[in-house]
């Protein structure tokens, strides 16, 4: 068999010789007989493992015992594939398809843990468990009547001082509260001004509503959120719209 005159990474010109020596009958073998199938043999194996891989540890529809024991059975077809499509890409030299076979295993097999651990910390990192409670507000009663309880707004007071102080420059001198004495008996009394702002918020008494069903005027919270007039029970809506804080004209 002659040996091929480029290395395998020499893509362009090594697949050109092949092309060559696959349409030279005077040549022993067709290479591409037997490169095209086992290329196809080892892209479906593969795509079979990584669809496989993916179901059982990523999309965890498979179990990881039947997971691995179908990779187990796919791998020998992926190398024989490699191998076929090495053996042709090098005419038929063994040594040189061996060699080749192990580096695109390799390769292959170091990409493919690359991509899964980089999927793994990416996005399965990204999926936290829900671990907060949502909180809702129940409502009950008997006889169709609505409870609701009043909140009771206690008035807010702050204050802040405001102290200025004129800056004295003296050589001896006693501090003394707000006075200062300085020396030869002369005192000087510091200026102090203090503002206290206050934010009191009022309560504002319910308004009435309407009822829905007889128009009846009401304050849903002195009838206990039933009408004194049908007793149909109060809508939340109603009760929210005449808790609702009147805006300062």
């Amino acid at each position: 068999m002659p040996e091929s005159q480029y290395r395998a990474r020499q893509v362009a010109a090594k697949t050109h010789e092949v092309v060559e020596y696959d349409h030279d009958d005077s040549k022993p073998g067709k290479p591409l007989h037997i490169m095209v199938p086992g290329g196809l043999v080892a892209l479906g194996a593969l795509g079979t493992i990584i669809l496989i891989a993916y179901l059982t540890w990523f999309e965890p529809q498979l179990d990881q015992s039947t997971g691995l024991v179908l990779i187990a059975l796919l791998f020998p077809f992926y190398v024989g594939g490699v191998f076929l499509f090495s053996y042709g890409y090098e005419l038929y030299n063994l040594p040189r398809a061996l060699r080749l076979t192990a580096i695109i295993v390799f390769l292959t097999f170091a990409a493919v843990v690359i991509v899964a651990v980089l999927a793994l910390v990416l996005f399965g990192g990204g999926k936290l468990p829900s671990g907060s409670s949502k909180r809702g507000s129940s409502k009950g009663g008997s006889g169709g009547s609505w409870k609701s309880s009043s909140s009771s707004v206690a008035p807010k007071v702050s204050a802040k001082s405001v102290s200025s102080t004129p800056s004295i420059n003296t050589s001896r001198g006693l501090d003394v509260g707000n006075v200062v004495v300085l020396g030869g008996g002369r005192t000087h009394t510091r200026e102090v001004t203090k503002e206290v702002v206050k934010e009191v918020e009022v309560p504002v008494a319910p308004r009435s509503v309407n009822c829905p069903n007889c128009n009846r005027a009401y304050v849903p919270a002195d009838e206990k959120y039933i009408c004194p007039s049908c007793g149909a029970p109060t809508p939340q809506e109603l009760i929210e719209e005449s808790e609702k804080p009147r805006t300062k004209e």
